[in-house]
């Protein structure tokens, strides 16, 4: 898989990178300056225009950091049509850089807020991710909140790589809900591999990986407070619920992150 991601993805990362009128790098990897309402505009055009489909990789620490550790999950990042900042360090680089970030484009606020803005147009929405029954919860849930919404269809996929035969069902059964909107929630970094080796299969116009809002908007994870959430303190909410778990996510990678991106800042180090 590494030798066709380094081969496929090169040129589709250079067309990317050199559309972009506003992005910015931290530790190497793109980022594109971008809010939410933007974000959900640039849905919208992809949706009225039905040219393919496009992937957003929601990317925080955690993201960033997978990609500088794995060179074909960073060559998957580079070929992502937006590539937004949803962890606030990444947000506050971006204001040093010159970049006008107030917000973070945090993956469950951006859920909410395209469903909330686009009530009203009969998008069709999708949800592809979580334990059982978590994506019909999640559903159920925004219907309740927007009883407009469309929803085109749910599918929660074991926890082991599906078969040749079970994907191409997969891709089969989404392709014929018909979808403007496949929000995918499985976690980083599986969510962001399977939008990019299924962009080429699916007709759904954009593709978001989303991760946890699946279980927040589900009711299954509790949400940091927003305070917590929009001054870079989310990790220690999260840690403190399941040190366990995130141990290493949050210890080993923000400290190698912070250490790195300060040789970055004071130009003792160019990260490529």
């Amino acid at each position: 898989m590494a030798n066709e991601l380094l081969l496929n993805s090169k040129s589709t990362a250079e067309q990317n990178c050199s559309s972009r009128e506003s992005s910015y790098h931290v530790l190497g990897i793109r980022l594109d300056a971008v809010q939410i309402s933007g974000v959900v505009a640039q849905m919208e055009e992809w949706i009225s225009q039905r040219d393919g489909s496009h992937f957003i990789a929601v990317t925080n620490i955690h993201v960033l950091m997978e990609a500088r550790h794995n060179l074909s999950f960073r060559r998957v990042l580079d070929a992502a049509d937006l590539c937004v900042p949803d962890g606030m360090p990444l947000v506050w680089i971006g204001r040093l850089r010159g970049h006008q970030l107030k917000h973070r484009v945090y993956g469950p606020d951006l859920l909410l807020d395209f469903c909330r803005e686009t009530k009203a147009k009969g998008y069709r929405h999708f949800f592809y991710g979580g334990a059982p029954g978590v994506p019909e919860a999640l559903a159920a849930k925004l219907k309740h909140q927007f009883p407009m919404l469309e929803v085109a269809g749910t599918y929660s996929p074991p926890f082991r790589p599906l078969t040749p035969e079970e994907d191409a069902r997969v891709v089969e059964m989404i392709n014929r809900a018909g979808a403007d909107v496949l929000w995918v929630g499985l976690g980083c970094p599986k969510q962001e591999l399977w939008m990019y080796e299924h962009r080429e299969m699916l007709r759904t116009p954009v593709l978001v990986g989303v991760g946890q809002a699946f279980d927040i908007h589900a009711g299954r994870l509790r949400q940091a407070p927003a305070w917590m959430r929009e001054h870079g303190l989310e990790w220690l909410f999260r840690f403190a619920a399941e040190p366990r778990r995130l141990w290493r996510r949050y210890l080993i990678y923000n400290s190698e992150f912070v250490f790195s991106e300060l040789l970055e800042i004071l130009g003792v180090r160019k990260f490529d």
